[in-house]
């Protein structure tokens, strides 16, 4: 497997001993607890490693253990963590997940809280850094800069759609407790940090500014703040998210990739589709987990892994029941029937069935194979987690124009993102603007012993045919629970073992340590 080297990889320990080592200009004998930050010098071959910790946080925050996947996939209606016969209850909170009951003690919610925030912080001093001229950028100083606003906003982003009322933290000097803001004044700081940022952005794409914000990826972002405008500001922004994604199309920077699986392979940074990712590397930037997460253990020989897997996570039966059978990403993103070793001996095979939340046999439930595991893989995965894909600039245009009253044309975008899925039944890949205005067809209602009870279904849901689209494409990408809040799902469907639990479940609680530590914070409802 070939070293990555990106800009998360310079965050290691040894690393930064050797920035604070290089960046003093004198060393004394004598021995300190701290270095102080005033007394350092900095240079500007030190940007790399100031850039480096503005961005490293995303890895722990996405695809780590109690990571944002977890967050959006496991309170959504795709994927569940039943309890298995090696454990994976926990004290019942993938059960509470599942069920929208958490608490303020909730661990998920917490850890995105803290490991977001230690972005917002790590990323407020490099602003500080480079605005004050303490660190030497030259001519680079408003690209940079713009880049750093821009993954602070994303931060912020993360934020507001979890939480809503939340600290905004700008300034990486100012020791006050931090007083809360309402989640339309964060929406608002946003778009305008994004928008004033933007002019300034690199263009470059590919290679050369991969896995950090240049201007396509703070559109993408900008786009999606748009898409979800009426949850976080009261008021839609159709056109507003049009305009960027006509933007980002008419870049030509990025295409749709021909293979679907192209996106999601082993060291994946070659896909001319992916905008902004969060990078991994096995040994050297670690975090990607999932499939420790989702594999049975007895699938350690099927891929020869060093490290066995946990068990856990799967693919709720319902939701597997909405796909079209000739749809190639059925199987693409999830691992089904019979797993066969190399030499062609079956271990274990995963069915669709899953008894319940609380029961389930090591073999139930369709696992994520989305993205790959290589023979002899490790505990970690060296693939790159998706933020910002070009199929989604696609599809979010195509919602604005399904939700403008332009069926017809947001159906020709959604034929394209199909097409690639549908190469052996090509008539299947087009769908009109008529079918975009039908409803879900997922069977909404109670799982009970593998029939769907108390049923709701999905004809009644708004433009549910899109929603479906979005959930085909984007599975175990963590954008599940946004797009079922915005399609009005969220709390009001049931699925599996998920009955409704009030409006307020949008939102996720503001950890009680948060609450406890600072007198500012209101907790929400």
């Amino acid at each position: 497997m070939k070293n990555r080297t990106s800009i998360y990889t310079y965050i290691t320990a040894t690393v930064i001993l050797a920035f604070f080592s290089s960046a003093c200009t004198k060393l004394d004998p004598e021995t300190f607890s701290e270095i102080v930050e005033e007394t350092i010098v900095y240079k500007e071959s030190d940007t790399s490693a100031i850039i480096a910790q503005a961005y490293s946080p995303l890895r722990p925050v996405m695809a780590d253990w109690m990571g944002y996947f977890d967050l959006q996939e496991e309170s959504a209606d795709a994927i569940i963590t039943p309890a298995r016969p090696n454990g994976w209850y926990d004290g019942g909170t993938y059960q509470r997940m599942h069920r929208h009951t958490w608490t303020s003690l909730q661990e998920q919610p917490a850890s995105l809280w803290s490991r977001v925030y230690t972005g917002v912080v790590n990323t407020n001093r490099a602003i500080w850094l480079i605005d004050s001229g303490t660190l030497p950028v030259g001519d680079a100083k408003g690209s940079l800069l713009a880049e750093l606003h821009a993954l602070r906003a994303f931060y912020y982003y993360l934020l507001c759609d979890n939480f809503g009322n939340i600290p905004l933290v700008t300034d990486y000097k100012d020791l006050a407790v931090p007083k809360q803001s309402k989640r339309k004044e964060v929406y608002d700081f946003i778009v305008k940090e994004l928008s004033d940022n933007i002019p300034s952005l690199r263009e470059t794409a590919g290679t050369a500014m991969y896995a950090r914000f240049n201007k396509w990826a703070a559109k993408t972002l900008l786009a999606r703040m748009y898409l979800n405008a009426q949850e976080y500001s009261g008021a839609t922004a159709w056109e507003q998210c049009l305009q960027q994604c006509n933007d980002v199309i008419q870049s030509g920077a990025y295409m749709l990739e021909p293979v679907y699986r192209d996106n999601f392979k082993t060291n994946n940074e070659n896909s001319r589709e992916l905008i902004f990712t969060v990078p991994y590397d096995e040994i050297n930037a670690p975090g990607f987990i999932i499939h420790m997460k989702t594999l049975d253990p007895l699938s350690q020989q099927v891929f020869r892994m060093e490290a066995q897997p946990w068990g856990g996570n799967c693919a709720v039966p319902q939701f597997i029941d909405t796909y079209d059978p000739d749809d190639t990403r059925l199987k693409d993103t999830w691992l089904q029937g019979p797993q066969l070793t190399p030499g062609g001996v079956e271990v274990i095979d995963y069915i669709k069935y899953v008894e319940s939340i609380e029961k389930s046999k090591s073999n139930e439930g369709f696992r994520v194979g989305k993205y790959e595991i290589r023979q002899g893989a490790k505990g970690s995965l060296s693939n790159d987690f998706p933020i910002f894909r070009y199929a989604e600039v696609l599809m979010m245009k195509a919602e604005c124009l399904l939700r403008t009253g332009k069926a017809a044309e947001a159906a020709i975008e959604v034929t394209k993102v199909r097409q690639r899925a549908f190469t052996a039944t090509p008539a299947k890949a087009t769908v009109t603007g008529a079918d975009l205005l039908e409803g879900s067809v997922y069977n909404y209602g109670y799982w009970n012993n593998g029939q769907v009870t108390e049923v709701q279904g999905g004809a009644d849901v708004q433009y549910g045919r899109l929603l479906d689209e979005l959930g085909w494409e984007f599975a175990a990408e963590a954008h599940r629970r946004q797009d079922l809040i915005r399609f009005g799902v969220f709390t009001v469907k049931k699925w599996f073992q998920h009955r409704p639990n009030g409006e307020g479940r949008k939102l996720f609680f503001i950890p009680q340590e948060e609450i406890n530590k600072n007198g500012n914070l209101e907790q929400n409802p």
